[in-house]
């Protein structure tokens, strides 16, 4: 053995000194061992050098000091096997050698990107989605990672807010089931396996509900709506045994969320029973104070701890406060060591103890970086998560034979925006990405001509190159216009009050219709985009989000018809920016609006239809589906009697294709007003060509429940709308009588 490696597997083997001791016993040796200042380090979170995800304050010089000191206990944004390998090594110079945790934010895939999280969701799919967050975690884990702040769990009903990229959408059942699916994808088989990373379930809490849309924004809104509708995917995702929770930048009814006891003591560590740890996002402690909560540093760090905030990301106030408000009384140490055990604990379950360096191996970095079935299984699902939102005349799929097609937008040859905001930069991107003119170049018969003209770039006022996408147009047999936002116009910090196509697209593609060609309009956005006039006017609409690194391929694959599309919108999508925020399940008013031309005197706008341009659930297949007999066990059921559901979905088209089939209720008339409809199931169904499948739901009582006024969760005796149907709006209905 050579000395190198004799003195590392020593080196490894004076750290393991605790036997076969359980975690807690381990845990509560070392924590006796700990001086004050060791103990806070535990709870400092430094960014690395060179990819910051946030305003950083950090000295390169410092933190690498207070490394060796035992002074860090979490680096965020360092990355690859070399990498970790350095900094860790830096932390096994400390006194007690404990390793670091390494974050990092693996939103919607890491070497392989997928597409972002909102179009994800737009598969209904959850299988592919914990596949897609399984190869993440095998990617990002041979990368030396440890940690991912994923998944998003925020419930977002205003597209005003970029962030709404990363999430699920709008609905809570929904949402609820994605966030329980991605984190068993990352997590695995449990912490510890070489392929599973630590989870963290974000923004803790309600930060998909800021104010007028505009990130890190405040949060108004009774505890009765907080309960029912943004926290039910975080008390599923606790239950789930998710590693870690992140806090949100907003306050709540006036309380920042990093210092808000009640969500952190009362809820999550409380009632919930959590045993992980909470860390706070990038400088959230501090912002505490331009908040007007906390008048300096030291006052942030006391009311963060003492509220349930356990690691300190970016702040740089536990490290520089919290020794003394201990020295001083006014955190008891026992707080400390509470968030230091949550901490250590995750570090033994993740077997950094046994060997610090076993995420760090380059060669397991090496065969997940170009990893083959991974790019295969990301151009499936890319193509499972395009939305077909008008086809007009059958104008798709198109025929890979067409003589010429004439791809236009700003988009048609992009690479780099294909991964969407929240990805991770590699040096070869441009190569390895496919670009929507690849794909579709790929796709088309040797014998047909692909043009190309950019026609506009994303955002300006520039119509220069308008006349040559005007002639290219004009040579097709078919043109495919893409359009949209630019991959960083949504995201964190990216919010919009003007959700039309920006710059002069609309304008360009207006000027291409004026050529009489057929037109297929690719959506290429991470959020709901308003395009009324093309809606209207625009025979043929997909919406295909950012795809991801196979992106170009995936959407080629539907438009040629290799797959039927299935995609079904996760958010509903407003006319215009008026109707915001919208959302499928709204309570009704003492004055419906009955129709959208009798506006006198109801809930209406005088110049807008209520309606949205497409309802929650939408989406169209190459194929028709035909819903009839629906059946329930009973129409009369008393207490904890189990109400069976079933209906036959009918393929009557000419492809076979996928159907996602929802299950909707309402409460009639309750203690408090109740939504005019709730998802409470669905089931994606292939049906092949002229084949009928019978698709079964049960309900419970359980599904009935809901939050009155004084928080008590129950269900009450009444009537019951129970609808079936391929969307939120189309729907059948019947009635039920439910007795307790």
């Amino acid at each position: 053995m050579k000395k190198a490696s004799f003195l590392l597997v020593m080196g490894i083997l004076s750290i393991n000194t605790f036997g076969q001791k359980t975690i807690d016993q381990k845990v509560s040796e070392l924590l006796s061992q700990m001086t004050l200042n060791e103990k806070v380090g535990q709870l400092v979170q430094y960014s690395g050098f060179e990819y910051a995800t946030g305003p950083q304050n950090s000295n390169s010089v410092t933190v690498l000091e207070e490394i060796k000191q035992g002074r860090v206990g979490s680096m965020l944004n360092v990355a690859g096997g070399e990498e970790t390998r350095n900094f860790q090594k830096l932390a096994l110079q400390s006194r007690l050698k404990i390793p670091l945790l390494f974050g990092q934010d693996v939103i919607h895939g890491y070497r392989t990107t997928f597409p972002v999280n909102l179009g994800q969701a737009a598969s209904w799919d959850l299988g592919l989605i914990e596949q897609s967050e399984r190869i993440a975690a095998t990617e990002a884990s041979a990368y030396g990672i440890h940690w991912t702040f994923a998944p998003m769990v925020d419930i977002a009903r205003d597209p005003r807010w970029g962030r709404v990229m990363e999430g699920a959408g709008e609905d809570t059942y929904l949402g609820t089931q994605i966030g329980l699916a991605r984190i068993k994808g990352f997590q695995g088989k449990g912490l510890g396996n070489l392929d599973a990373i630590m989870a963290c379930a974000k923004h803790f809490a309600a930060y998909g509900a800021a104010v007028g849309g505009r990130d890190y924004n405040s949060v108004d809104m009774s505890l009765r709506q907080l309960n029912e509708t943004y926290l039910p995917p975080f008390k599923a995702a606790s239950a789930a045994g998710v590693a870690t929770f992140m806090n949100s930048f907003n306050d709540i009814n006036g309380i920042p969320a990093t210092a808000n006891k009640y969500i952190l003591r009362d809820l999550l560590k409380g009632s919930w029973d959590y045993q992980g740890f909470v860390v706070s996002d990038w400088g959230s402690i501090g912002e505490m104070i331009p908040h007007g909560y906390a008048k300096d540093m030291k006052e942030a760090a006391e009311k963060a701890i003492l509220a349930g905030s356990d690691m300190d990301m970016e702040s740089r106030a536990y490290m520089a406060e919290l020794p003394k408000l201990v020295q001083e009384g006014k955190v008891d140490v026992r707080v400390i060591d509470d968030a230091v055990k949550r901490i250590l604990v995750k570090k033994f379950e993740m077997g950094l103890f046994d060997d610090p360096y076993r995420y760090s191996n380059e060669k397991r970095q090496k065969e997940q970086t170009d990893n083959l079935e991974n790019r295969k299984f990301g151009r499936m699902f890319g193509s499972k998560s395009i939305v077909l939102l008008k086809n007009q005349n059958n104008i798709l799929p198109l025929s890979r034979s067409t003589k010429t097609v004439a791809l236009i937008g700003p988009f048609g040859k992009e690479k780099i925006a294909n991964h969407g905001f929240w990805s991770i930069a590699f040096k070869d991107d441009n190569q390895r990405i496919v670009s929507q003119f690849d794909g579709i170049k790929n796709q088309l018969d040797k014998s047909s001509v692909l043009l190309y003209a950019k026609g506009s770039n994303v955002d300006d006022q520039d119509t220069s190159m308008f006349a040559e996408a005007i002639e290219t147009a004009k040579k097709a047999d078919v043109v495919i216009m893409t359009l949209g936002e630019g991959h960083a116009m949504s995201g964190e910090a990216k919010s919009r009050s003007n959700l039309h196509f920006s710059g002069v697209q609309e304008d360009l593609l207006k000027e291409i219709a004026k050529t009489g060609k057929p037109i297929v309009l690719l959506i290429n956005a991470g959020r709901p985009l308003m395009f009324d006039w093309a809606a209207d006017y625009i025979p043929g609409i997909m919406y295909t989000w950012w795809l991801g690194t196979e992106a170009g391929n995936s959407i080629a694959d539907v438009l040629f018809g290799i797959v039927n599309p299935g995609g079904k919108l996760p958010m509903t999508f407003p006319r215009t920016e008026g109707q915001i925020p919208i959302y499928y399940n709204h309570y009704n008013t003492g004055r419906p609006a009955k129709n959208n031309t009798d506006r006198n005197y109801v809930s209406a706008y005088i110049d807008l239809d209520n309606d949205p341009k497409f309802p929650f659930g939408y989406g169209l297949s190459y194929t028709q589906f035909k819903y009839a007999d629906m059946n329930l066990s009973s129409t009369n059921l008393t207490g904890n009697q189990k109400l069976n559901i079933n209906i036959n979905v009918s393929n009557i088209g000419n492809y076979d294709g996928e159907e996602v089939v929802q299950l909707y209720i309402r409460d009639l008339f309750g203690k408090v007003i109740r939504p005019i409809k709730e998802l409470k199931g669905f089931q994606k169904v292939f049906i092949k060509k002229g084949e009928t499948k019978e698709v079964n739901f049960i309900l419970t009582p359980e599904d009935l429940k809901f939050y009155d006024d004084e928080l008590n969760f129950d269900w009450e005796s009444g009537e019951f709308d129970i609808m079936v149907g391929t969307n939120s709006k189309d729907v059948q209905t019947k009635r039920v009588n439910w007795v307790k």
